[in-house]
């Protein structure tokens, strides 16, 4: 089978690396540009996906925007069987997903219908689901709305980030899509998602990722943990910002009740705080605006902080 990939970030380097694996005719990659990093954004980085291809000798294109004609013309040229999307960035128009004979297939990391769109990995955290995984699809003009081949299911534990997450389910999803590649090759059909219990999960914007200490301790635990690594849950101490990370639910402590929800209520290696339930959670490390991540108990050195100091 001849494939054309599309993906970018390092969550799709897994699925690329185990079809190279699996010796599956890859005709190029398609990735998104260099894009400048760093304070001064002066230095173009290569996506993940790009560097992995060049490794192994792919050609790689890296169009803007993959929806003009002669970018259609050149992916006919390819007379490719498939085409494999894993997190690519772009939604593609319906007249690049008839171009090759079996269409295209995408790695989805959540069990579709639940959490169509960007940022599913985010949202299964933040609304505290128990259970996630990789879906197989077919690729429509809609949004994740296509006929599935299969899923695959894990469990989130207690302390999953974004960050661990991410990376189990890119190597499920990795593992799945060269399982149900055969079933592909041989034309079984897929099955169209069950109509009931869709939700979206579009992109994280900053005012989600502010915690709001009001909550119980179970839903502060779980946005903090659904933003960690990036963009980092945050909120402020005397008007500063602060981001945090490694965060827990503590059970419920008679000197915790009636403490003001957000104030700190407990120092040792990490930081207690109160939340809206009479609960509290855990923070294993604090990053100041502009600085680098450190352990709780070192940023509280350094921050002098007042007795019951209350974050806002």
């Amino acid at each position: 089978m001849r494939v054309v990939f599309f993906g970018t970030p390092e969550f799709a380097v897994p699925s690329l690396s185990a079809l190279l694996a699996a010796d599956v005719d890859i005709a190029a990659v398609v990735t998104q540009p260099d894009r400048p990093t760093g304070r001064s954004h002066s230095r173009l980085t290569a996506p993940p996906v790009k560097r992995l291809a060049q490794a192994a000798g792919l050609p790689v294109w890296q169009p803007e925007q993959p929806r003009d004609e002669a970018f259609y013309r050149q992916f006919r040229d390819l007379h490719a069987d498939l085409g494999v999307v894993v997190a690519y960035g772009h939604l593609l128009k319906p007249e690049l997903l008839t171009i090759p004979r079996f269409g295209l297939v995408n790695v989805h990391a959540s069990l579709l219908p639940r959490w169509r769109g960007a940022a599913p990995i985010q949202w299964a955290l933040l609304s505290g689901d128990t259970e996630t995984g990789v879906t197989i699809m077919r690729v429509e003009a809609g949004l994740d709305s296509g006929a599935v081949w299969h899923e695959c299911r894990t469990a989130i534990a207690d302390d999953d980030t974004a960050g661990t997450l991410t990376d189990r389910l890119a190597h499920l999803g990795a593992a799945t899509l060269v399982d149900v590649l055969p079933r592909v090759a041989l034309g079984e059909p897929p099955v169209p998602q069950r109509a009931e219990g869709m939700t979206h999960a579009p992109k994280i914007h900053r005012d989600l990722a502010r915690v709001r200490w009001d909550q119980q301790a179970g839903a502060v635990s779980c946005r903090i943990r659904a933003m960690d690594p990036a963009p980092g849950a945050w909120t402020t101490i005397d008007g500063v910002e602060i981001k945090m990370f490694g965060a827990g639910v503590v059970p419920a402590e008679a000197w915790a009740q009636h403490a003001a929800p957000g104030t700190i209520i407990g120092i040792d290696e990490r930081l207690i705080i109160a939340t809206g339930d009479d609960g509290a959670v855990q923070i294993a490390e604090i990053q100041p605006a502009g600085r680098r991540r450190l352990a709780a108990a070192e940023w509280v050195r350094g921050a002098h902080l007042a007795a019951h100091a209350r974050l806002e």
